[in-house]
């Protein structure tokens, strides 16, 4: 696995893109990314849907190479860390997550994170909120058109459209607005929205390899 990065300034503070499907905050040393949706696939098998476990199983260990690569002592999931609640998914990333006990569990709730008390002290979660706010900057899963601060958001899996010659491609992509940075999601068995954008936005798109600003 690659990891290709970019940096960006927002309100004079360093962000780090990766192609990982990640961001990570240099003065927080913080890892940042949304839409994990954790147990999708073993959801799919409960339901009579042959999605195979090597999926969530990959998600986990370009987590583990992120890690070792920024070596944060923040992890930032900006909702949707499950997907259906307690699952099989759950207890194995559970039991990956004790590999890193001192490094701090941030959850922003999104709307598939409906977890029960005993699910809480599961997951071992340092902070459990519908927003989270770091200096001039608020973390939600999804955008709030009231809200004043500059908003880190998931919720929509950004996708942009690239025209070849023979077909439409579509990839994943931070998109980057006056207002807002939308991640993308992190867990690939996502679907990607190339509509519900933010307007005048600019949009790192990734590949496997690089990551290209649209």
């Amino acid at each position: 696995m690659k990891i290709a990065t970019k940096k960006i300034n927002i309100k004079d503070e360093v962000f780090t893109l990766t192609n990982q499907r990640a961001l990570f905050w240099e003065k927080e040393k913080a890892l940042i990314l949304s839409d994990l949706h954790i147990g999708k696939t073993a959801h799919f098998r409960k339901n009579g849907i042959a999605i195979s476990n090597q999926i969530f199983e990959n998600d986990l260990q370009r987590l583990s190479i992120l890690i070792e690569y920024f070596q944060p002592e923040k992890f930032i999931v900006v909702g949707d860390l499950l997907h259906a609640g307690d699952n099989s998914e759950v207890d194995e990333f559970c039991s990956w997550k004790n590999q890193y006990p001192d490094l701090q569990f941030y959850l922003i709730e999104g709307n598939h994170d409906k977890i029960s008390k005993k699910l809480e002290s599961k997951l071992c979660l340092n902070y459990r909120s519908k927003s989270l706010e770091i200096n001039d900057f608020i973390f939600v899963h999804d955008f709030e058109k009231e809200q004043s601060k500059f908003q880190i958001t998931g919720h929509v899996h950004p996708g942009f459209v690239i025209n070849s010659a023979v077909k439409k491609i579509k990839l994943p992509c931070f998109v980057i607005s006056e207002n807002q940075l939308l991640l993308p999601a992190f867990s690939k068995f996502t679907g990607l929205d190339t509509k519900n954008l933010p307007k005048k936005g600019r949009f790192y798109v990734f590949t496997d390899a690089e990551i290209y600003e649209v």
